[in-house]
């Protein structure tokens, strides 16, 4: 009797967990990263034309704010015509000669598709979402970095920078 009791059990067991997998569920959202290798520069550095990033005296202020101007993207969404989706600007975590994320603040303002926003390095921020109705999506963003010199190791002759990249997500 308590063999067949098992066995009994067992079997519904497994009958529902094939069920369970069987059944249709939220659909998965699929995230790639976009490629914008079109984009005339989508790396991003602090040079000698830009304000130098330098240890702070005593009597300054250790935000240093450096504004790039205008950077231009061209992201290749030719796969994706005809769906729905999310774009994110993806800001990278591991930036050489930062210490630490709370060290940067980048900001950016747009005029076109996308939307106006901030981040740190880590972070993955909305900027678009709609049906993609085009091969190429263009974009130009007015790019500012607030930055804590006290979080910045530099080597000699190295600018601090890094290339942000978008990710799009489609939705089901």
């Amino acid at each position: 009797m308590t063999t067949t009791l098992h066995a009994a059990r067992t079997t519904t067991a497994a009958a529902l967990l094939a069920g369970m997998a069987a059944a249709p569920g939220p659909a998965m959202a699929l995230v790639e990263r976009l490629d914008d290798s079109a984009s005339p520069s989508a790396q991003v550095r602090a040079q000698e034309d830009n304000t130098p990033i330098t240890a702070p005296g005593p009597a300054t202020s250790p935000i240093v704010r450096i504004d790039f101007g205008r950077v231009h993207y061209r992201l290749a969404t030719a796969r994706y015509v005809g769906r729905q989706a999310r774009i994110y600007y993806v800001l990278p975590m591991g930036i050489p000669g930062l210490r630490s994320p709370a060290g940067l603040q980048v900001s950016w303002r747009t005029n076109g598709l996308f939307s106006s926003g901030s981040g740190r390095p880590g972070d993955r921020v909305p900027v678009w979402t709609g049906q993609v109705r085009d091969a190429w999506m263009t974009e130009a963003l007015d790019l500012t970095w607030q930055v804590d010199a006290r979080e910045v190791r530099l080597s000699r002759g190295m600018p601090l920078g890094f290339e942000a990249y978008f990710e799009i997500e489609t939705l089901p």
